[in-house]
């Protein structure tokens, strides 16, 4: 089993401080939280009735929905690089079949006008 090395980061979500580790940089780990503070802060201005709970669940459901939407989306162009490759392969073997007709055709040129 591999060790990862976990990071000590301190997060403030809404006057709420958070101490985490994890494997990844402290300050991504910041930054994301700086976000979450900022979209729960605005969520919470926005409408009074929702609480921080609340607020919280709403944001992590619109971080799932854009990551399926960013995944969705990486799927999509993964299927359309496949797509291109197949089709740049297809082109090279034509290309291919092309270039040694030509050699073909050159050859039996030079056979006729050697003969004529």
């Amino acid at each position: 089993m591999e060790h990862t090395e976990k990071n000590k980061v301190n997060i403030t979500i809404c006057g709420v401080d958070y101490g985490l580790l994890s494997a990844r940089d402290a300050g991504y780990i910041q930054r994301l939280g700086a976000e979450l503070n900022e979209n729960m802060t605005k969520m919470l201005h926005t409408n009074s009735r929702v609480s921080a709970t609340q607020a919280a669940v709403l944001c992590a459901l619109e971080a799932m929905a854009e990551a399926r939407d960013a995944h969705a989306t990486a799927e999509n162009l993964r299927a359309r690089i496949q797509d291109y490759l197949e089709d740049a392969a297809q082109m090279k073997r034509e290309a291919e079949l092309s270039r040694a007709e030509a050699e073909q055709l050159l050859r039996e040129m030079a056979k006729l006008k050697r003969r004529g």
